[in-house]
């Protein structure tokens, strides 16, 4: 058995940050779908801006706002604007097909890589 990329959202770009919250990534409802994430699920977050890296788990947004919020003390190490990678990974005893997105500066849908 072997961890291997699942799903990823590619180049999005964090439009919020709160460091109020108790923790996780807030992230829109459509591109939680689109990706075959799961609301809870744990996901590694990396900044391509900052080069920081953390695990948080998701939080559902609202549908095609294109919000990709940082809470909590995550909203340290990255921050609004900042160009992020947002990966799922699964544990399989065979290869699994990701779901690689693109998305443009808005966040919204570009195609599947």
């Amino acid at each position: 058995m072997r961890w291997l990329l699942r799903s990823k959202i590619h180049k999005a770009t964090v439009t919020e940050a709160n460091l109020d919250y108790v923790g996780s990534i807030t992230i829109d409802k459509y591109l939680i779908e689109k990706a075959g994430f799961w609301p809870n699920e744990k996901v590694l977050v990396v900044s391509n801006t900052s080069g920081a890296r953390l695990e948080t788990y998701i939080i559902e947004g609202k549908e095609n706002s294109g919000i990709i919020c940082m809470n909590g003390a995550a909203a340290h190490l990255i921050k609004i604007k900042e160009e992020v990678i947002i990966m799922g990974f699964e544990l399989s005893d065979k290869l699994i097909k990701p779901k690689n997105l693109l998305v443009d500066k808005n966040n919204k849908f570009v195609k599947y890589l």
